[in-house]
């Protein structure tokens, strides 16, 4: 798995990053989303390193990288956060700009590095993800039964983390290993039996209901815009477009015409379709 590419640990500052990188050319980070790791990128990294530098992290409180102390707005798992670790992380990797893709939550890292860090972020990709107030805004009985595990990680009285923990193995369902891949399956069960794991990655939808909207609505009502060409990878056998026209709701945040590809697969594109997901993003990425 990733035969040529480094893993190493970087400090970003706030927090360690566990990261693989490797190939040569123009640089892209590529960011997983709940509930997987770095690893999920696979079988997309090897082939898009032919042509890229690819850099494939695992988020601040996922797999093997760290999270600070809790804090009162869980605002140390906000996207903000994440999306300061990677301009930090690529930084110190010697690329000041870069592409960045997100697929899930890494969506919302990846939107958000670009509308905070618009001088670092040349090309965005978001793969099966809406701004995060969007889908909170257009929340009704058919999206809270559909995506009812934002409301449940989110809880605090009754922390997710109690019920997960005591049984993983009940709660967790990953493909067979020889699907999704022997090595990524077994890095993504470590981190499932990992009680601080399951904790870093309630925080991260603790956040999304919170200081991740407010942060939204104030862009929103700053009038600020993504200003790098972005496209959307949205899986066609998912439910992306459970509020209508995911292109449509993505249009209002962008200065450019966005790019629509549908990848014909189910959620976890990266390890269903890699093949498509790397075409696309090749063509895209230039």
């Amino acid at each position: 798995m990733f035969d040529d590419f480094t893993l190493e640990t970087v400090d970003v500052g706030e927090v360690k990053l566990r990261v693989r990188h490797g190939g040569s050319g123009s640089p892209v980070v590529l960011l997983h989303g709940h509930p997987r790791t770095h690893t999920t990128w696979h079988a997309v990294a090897p082939l898009l390193a032919t042509e890229h530098t690819v850099v494939c992290p695992d988020l601040r409180g996922y797999g093997r990288s760290t999270l600070p102390a809790d804090r009162p707005d869980h605002a140390q798992s906000s996207k903000r956060a994440m999306a300061a670790d990677v301009v930090a992380l690529m930084a110190g990797l010697g690329h000041e700009r870069f592409a960045v893709v997100g697929h899930d939550r890494g969506s919302a890292v990846a939107y958000r590095t670009a509308l905070d860090h618009p001088q670092a972020v040349t090309r965005l990709v978001v793969m099966d993800g809406l701004p995060i107030v969007e889908h909170l805004e257009r929340t009704d009985a058919r999206f809270a039964q559909a995506w009812w595990h934002w409301w449940f990680l989110g809880q605090t009285e009754k922390p997710a983390e109690r019920v997960i923990s005591a049984d993983p193995d009940a709660w967790y369902r990953t493909p067979a290993p020889e699907e999704m891949g022997r090595a990524n399956h077994e890095d993504v069960w470590v981190a499932f039996h990992d009680p601080g794991v399951v904790h870093g990655m309630c925080e991260d939808y603790r956040a999304g209901l919170g200081v991740d909207r407010r942060h939204d609505e104030d862009d929103r009502a700053a009038g600020r815009r993504i200003a790098c060409p972005t496209m959307l990878l949205q899986a066609g056998q998912d439910d992306l477009d459970i509020h209508g026209d995911p292109a449509a709701i993505w249009a209002a945040w962008l200065e450019h015409p966005l790019a629509h590809r549908v990848v014909d697969c189910g959620h976890h594109q990266a390890e269903e379709a890699p093949e498509q997901v790397a075409s696309a993003l090749l063509d895209f990425l230039g």
